[in-house]
């Protein structure tokens, strides 16, 4: 079973800039889609960006498109989540998730492990 460790939330002021990371345990990553997530408080997970196995195909969210960047390394067992231009609206805590296909995929149900969590706040 596959674990992911996130790592890179923190505060934030507007405008700025963010990298969230997220290392997978399992061996065949590479054979995984990955996605990132996020909750902001009072409200429902929602999708943010989404990779497929290879890392040349991605999908994102309307509100971050334009800002944010998925990316992987599958030699290092890692995605990431490049965040520019931040908002307060982006506030939230970011979830990465792991997909058993290689195809990527924005439903949060279609994923199979997830990890913990990072917090990140964008103050005004």
């Amino acid at each position: 079973q596959a674990q992911l460790v996130e790592s890179g939330g923190g505060l934030v002021q507007a405008g700025g800039s963010l990298r969230l990371s997220c290392v997978a345990s399992e061996r065949t990553f590479s054979n995984y889609a990955m996605g990132w997530f996020r909750q902001a408080p009072g409200k429902d997970r929602v999708f943010v960006a989404t990779i497929d196995w290879s890392g040349y195909s991605a999908d994102y969210a309307e509100s971050v498109k334009g800002r944010f960047t998925i990316s992987r390394d599958n030699a290092k067992n890692t995605v990431y989540l490049q965040m520019n231009s931040l908002r307060p609206e982006d506030t939230a805590v970011y979830y990465c998730a792991a997909r058993r296909r290689i195809a990527y995929s924005a439903n949060q149900l279609d994923y199979d492990y997830w990890g913990q969590g990072t917090q990140v706040t964008v103050s005004s």
